[in-house]
C-alpha cells in the first residue's frame, strides 16, 4: 500500500504532513512512502532526511500521488481556479488523486462545500482530521490543540518582533519604559497560550471570551478579564466547551466594550473560533 506526502501549495503553509519519525514509523508497518521532493523544505526538513527514514523522493506532484492508496496533507488539495500554488499557475491537486484514494488533512468541509462536492465526483473518500473525537484515545491525532497551542505561542512571538518596544517594565539610566498591554480575544487553547506567552515575557494582559469558564482561566494566568457579562454570557457555552454564536444584541454590547478597551492597548491578538462557522470579525478598522 502506498503513501503519498505531497508539498502544500497553499500560500503560506510551510508544514508538511510527515516527518522522518513518521515516516519510519509508516515503513514499520509495511508501508511504501513516498515523499515529494521539496515537501518538508519549509518545515526545515531535506529530502536526504526523508530518504534515511526509508521513504522514496517523487520528482513532482503527479509521480507522487500516482497509485497511491494514502495521501497525507496539512491543507486541502487546490482546485482547478482556485488560485496559483506556490509553484505559479494553475493547480488541480485532486485531479491528480487515483479513485478510491484515502486522503487525511484539515478540510474546513463547512466552509468548503464544493471541495466536498469535487471529492465524491473524484471518488476520493476524505477524512477530515479537525473532526477527531477530542478524547483520550485520539489526543496524538488532535490537530486543533496541537497546532492552536502553537498558533497563540507564535502569534506573541511575532507580535513582539514587530512591537517597537519592549515587553516588560523597563528601568533604565534614562527613565523607565511602562510595559506592554496585550489584549487576547478569544480565550481557547490558542489564547490561553497567547495569555501565558505574553505574560512571561513581562506584558500587562486582558482578554476575553463569550464562555463564562474561561474567566477563572484567565485570572489563573495572572491576566483581566473582560465581558459584558449578563444572563446571555452565562449561558454562552456548548455542552462540549465551545462558544456559542451570541445575538447582534450581545455584540453591539460587546462591540462597545471592547472598542473602549482597546484603545488603551498596545497589541491585540485574536483567536476566536467559532465550530463549522466563519471566524468572527473582532477588530474591525474603527478599532484601529
Amino acid at each position: 500500500m502506498k503513501v503519498a506526502i505531497p508539498k502544500e501549495r497553499r500560500a503560506g503553509e510551510l508544514r508538511v504532513a510527515a516527518s522522518p519519525e513518521t515516516v519510519k514509523k509508516l515503513k514499520a508497518l509495511g508501508l511504501e512512502v513516498v515523499v515529494e521532493s521539496g515537501a518538508g523544505l519549509g518545515s526545515s526538513i531535506p529530502d536526504t532526511a526523508f530518504e534515511a527514514a526509508g521513504a522514496t523522493i517523487a520528482a513532482d506532484a503527479a509521480s507522487a500521488l500516482a497509485d497511491a492508496d494514502i495521501v497525507l496533507k496539512v491543507q486541502r488539495p487546490l482546485l482547478s481556479g482556485e488560485g496559483q500554488g506556490t509553484d505559479g499557475g494553475d493547480v488541480n491537486e485532486l485531479a491528480l488523486f487515483k479513485k478510491g484514494a484515502l486522503l487525511f488533512a484539515i478540510l474546513n468541509p463547512h466552509n468548503s462545500r464544493d471541495h466536498v462536492k469535487a471529492y465524491a465526483e473524484a471518488g476520493v473518500n476524505a477524512f477530515a482530521m479537525e473532526f477527531m473525537p477530542r478524547i483520550t484515545r485520539a489526543q496524538v491525532m488532535d490537530v486543533l490543540s496541537s497546532q492552536a497551542n502553537l498558533a497563540g505561542y507564535k502569534a506573541v512571538v511575532d507580535a513582539a518582533s514587530e512591537y517597537g518596544r519592549a515587553f516588560p517594565m523597563m528601568m533604565t539610566a534614562a527613565g523607565t519604559v511602562p510595559p506592554a498591554r496585550a489584549f487576547i480575544m478569544g480565550v481557547g487553547v490558542a489564547g490561553l497560550q497567547a495569555i501565558a506567552t505574553a505574560k512571561r515575557l513581562g506584558a500587562i494582559v486582558s482578554a476575553t471570551d463569550v464562555r463564562p469558564a474561561v474567566k477563572e482561566q484567565v485570572q489563573s494566568l495572572g491576566g483581566s478579564f473582560v465581558a459584558v457579562e449578563n444572563d446571555e454570557f452565562r449561558q454562552a457555552e456548548t455542552a462540549g466547551g465551545y462558544a456559542k454564536e451570541m445575538s447582534d444584541d450581545y455584540k453591539r454590547q460587546q462591540a462597545a466594550l471592547v472598542a473602549e478597551h482597546i484603545k488603551k492597548q498596545d497589541l491585540v491578538i485574536t483567536t476566536a473560533l467559532i465550530p463549522g462557522r466563519k471566524a468572527p470579525i473582532l477588530v474591525t478598522a474603527d478599532h484601529v
